[in-house]
């Protein structure tokens, strides 16, 4: 027959998963009351506090989690851009394995253009929040500028990856490559595009797409 220690040692691993789902729930309300508020009311205007009475927490809480109201806005973009809160790299993630798996340069800017979108769609506004407040803030600016130092990294194997399936266009280098994708790939663009001009994710998609195709490569008859 178990005996009564037993049961207390087999019900510590439970608690320990419950009080772990826990932390993640309130850790993500935690998350999407911060990307809402900065999107609508900017990150200077944005206080610990306000966040915390968003996502129904104490300030202690949000504090315990993320520091400051600086890391915050680095996990809100990070999440946002990734699509889930999981330590993983964006080039570490499936779709970069898909992408490389294509035989065409127009395949793996397809793959890489429907990512690319998502990710838009959820970090666009956050990101432009954060750029706005750079211009005041010396935090912040640095975030910012380790966002652009990831987003040059991505484009960079972006090219490499083309430039492997299809010839670069005569005299274009990788490095003059990489700063045009890394220039497409800007949230103003996609906001721009999405917001002012009044595109659908769709069709920034397909244009982000053939853009790049045509921007680095002759071989813009492939197959569709």
């Amino acid at each position: 027959m178990p005996t009564a220690t037993a049961d207390r040692g087999a019900a510590r691993p439970y608690r320990s998963r419950i009080r772990a789902e826990q932390a993640m729930r309130t850790r993500s309300r935690i998350l999407g009351a911060a990307h809402r508020l900065f999107v609508e009311h900017g990150y200077p205007a944005t206080t610990i506090r306000s966040i915390a009475d968003g996502a129904s927490v104490a300030v202690p809480t949000v504090e315990l989690l993320f520091g400051t109201k600086s890391r915050l806005l680095t996990a809100v973009i990070d999440v946002a851009i990734a699509g889930d809160d999981e330590p993983v790299a964006v080039l570490d993630r499936d779709w970069a394995t898909v992408a490389r798996r294509q035989t065409s340069a127009r395949g793996l800017l397809r793959v890489t253009a429907t990512v690319l979108r998502a990710a838009q769609e959820r970090s666009a506004g956050v990101i432009l929040a954060a750029y706005e407040a750079a211009a005041s803030d010396p935090v912040v600016a640095r975030l910012v500028d380790d966002q652009e130092q990831r987003r040059a990294i991505t484009a960079r194997w972006m090219v490499d990856g083309v430039a492997a399936l299809s010839p670069l266009r005569p005299g274009l280098t990788a490095g003059d490559a990489t700063e045009s994708v890394w220039l497409l790939m800007d949230p103003a663009v996609f906001v721009r595009l999405t917001r002012r001009r009044g595109w659908p994710p769709e069709r920034y998609e397909t244009w982000w797409a053939e853009s790049v195709l045509h921007l680095l490569t002759d071989n813009t008859t492939e197959e569709r």
